[in-house]
Parts: structure tokens; sequence; C-alpha cells
């Protein structure tokens, strides 16, 4: 086993941060590390929130943090912050905002930017949460970027996903055109002393009679008013009526299969194209097809060295006429 995961097996949090900064970073002994912990999770029931920004996503999870502490239950927290572009770093505001729980051994928060990542998401948001878990929390918060179109990332790492919209501002519209209304699992109406609550209501009831639900589960509506701890009870029942649902249907076991899946393609493609990435870039594939006429050409070629057994199943526009 990893140094590293045996500490975090201990509730180690230095271990636990460590470990985070090793997959953010890349180090040499990620996958190692990862290996090891993995028989160490599946306690936790990850909670995604997501939704467009000023939706006051940070000041709900602030909230909800206070909340499942006064109910004796060990809360980890990933916040995503966008990255700039031009500098590559990224304003993690959600730290700052939620700064008052630091002193609190119950309460982990990792603010992560995405590093050119449009889902949403971190890259490695994944294996962070995967982390915490290893180490024992019992639910973790998995806040997203806020970026509109861009979210349904996050139905990869949750159990549940919660959209946050607020009354009069339009979103339910842009969440309707985005997908995110077929991914939810549960709607916060949040800032539900403002006028328009019941209207936005009726609009999120109204679309969801549109959406086939492929499976019994229809996605409640809770209102909350975050900032005066209103509604943080109903939004809880909400979240643990939909965990019993997934783990007396059977569907959380199929969803963690999909994921493992999905998940098992993810690292063989981000590892391949790593190394072939090096390899190109120091000019050792490179020098070899430079002088290709195409780079359709080029990449034919370096496909089908590199995985031979593909030579004959390259498609798309390399083997087409």
């Amino acid at each position: 086993m990893h140094p590293l995961a045996e500490r975090i097996a201990k509730q180690d949090i230095r271990a636990l941060a460590r470990a985070i900064t090793y997959v953010e970073s890349d180090h040499e002994e990620k996958l190692d590390l990862l290996q090891s912990i993995y028989p160490m999770t599946g306690g936790a029931h990850y909670i995604g929130i997501t939704g467009a920004p000023g939706a006051g996503k940070s000041s709900l999870v602030n909230r909800l943090i206070d909340f499942l502490r006064k109910k004796d239950l060990l809360v980890g927290v990933a916040a995503v912050d966008p990255t700039s572009p031009f500098s590559g770093g990224a304003i993690l505001g959600d730290r700052v905002r939620m700064s008052r729980h630091f002193t609190d051994p119950g309460v982990f928060i990792r603010s992560m930017g995405t590093r050119g990542s449009l889902g949403g998401l971190s890259r490695t948001t994944k294996e962070a949460v995967r982390l915490m878990d290893a180490f024992g929390f019992d639910v973790i918060l998995v806040e997203t970027v806020g970026v509109g179109q861009s979210e349904l990332d996050i139905m990869k790492i949750a159990d549940t996903t919660a959209v946050v919209l607020n009354p009069g501002s339009g979103d339910v519209v842009q969440v309707f055109k985005a997908g995110i209304m077929e991914i939810a699992d549960l709607f916060i109406i949040n800032k539900a002393d403002l006028p328009g609550v019941g209207k936005l209501n009726g609009q999120i009831n109204s679309l969801l009679d549109l959406i086939k639900q492929s499976k019994p589960w229809r996605p409640p509506i809770v209102r909350v008013t975050a900032t005066k701890n209103e509604g943080l009870s109903e939004l809880w029942d909400a979240v643990t009526s939909h965990r019993d649902f997934l783990r007396r249907t059977g569907d959380k076991e199929q969803l963690r299969l999909e994921r493992f899946k999905n998940e098992v393609l993810e690292i063989v493609h981000y590892e391949l194209m790593t190394r072939l990435s090096e390899q190109i870039e120091s000019g050792e594939e490179w020098s070899r097809d430079r002088a290709a006429a195409d780079p359709y050409t080029t990449a034919k070629a370096i496909i089908e060295r590199r995985l031979p057994s593909m030579k004959n199943g390259v498609k798309g526009g390399m083997n087409d006429g």
C-alpha cells in the first residue's frame, strides 16, 4: 500500500491534502496512490451542487456544511473555480466564503481551478473526491464552476445532483437548453424569499412534464433561503430520500458500474495522450512524419505505429477515400 494511503486510512488530514496535490500535479506516484485507496472508497454520498453563476451555490454550501455538522456528519467539499485563460491562475473565492470552517476538524475544503476543463469541473476533481471518500467523510459536496451549458460533467461524479435556481432570473430556460434538467435529481429554488417563487416552481414542473423520465424518480423542488438558514432541513430530507431510492432500486451500484467503465476509458485516454504528446513535442514522433502532405496522413501513421492492432480499423477521414 502507498504510504500516503496508509496515513489517509488513519484519517491523517495532512496526508489527504498532500495526496490531492499529487493528483493535481500529476505526480509520478499518482496512479499507485489511487490504486491503493480505491478499496477504501464507497462510504460517502456525493452531492453535486450546480447552477448558473449568482444562484448562491457557495452560500448554500456554506450553510449546508453547518447543518450537516450539527448532525455530527464529516463533510468534505470540492469547490471548483474558473481558471484564467491568460494567467492560468484561479481566484478561489469559495475558499474565502467558507473560511470560518477551516478550524473545524470535521470539515475539509479543497478549492480547485478548472485548468482548461470545459465541463464545470477540474479534470482531477473526481480523483480528489475519491481521496476524500477514502479518508472517511460521510458527505462530499461538489460545487461546480457555474458556467451554464457546460455543467454536465457533474453527473460523472455525484450520486445526487442538485440544480440551484433563483426566482426571476430566467435561468430555468438555460438549464433546460443545456440538458441539465435531465441529469437533475433535485431542484433547489434558492433566495426563496424573493418574488416569483411560485412562477419558477410552476416552470420547473412544466419542463419536467416534457422530459421522458427513464426512472420512476421525479426530482423534487425544494425552496431554500440559505442566508437565513431556511429550508435546509427539507433539502436534506430530499437528498436522503434520493439516496434511499438509489439503494432500494439498486441504481447506485449500476450508476457506479457505469462510471467505472467511463473512468477506465478516461484514464487510458489521458495517459496515452499525455505520453504521445510528450513524444511528439520532443520530436521523437514528429520528425518521422513532418514531411507528410497533410495532418490526416501524419495522424494515421502515428496511430498505426503506436496501435498496430488498429491498423485496419482507423475510422473517419483517415481511411475514407
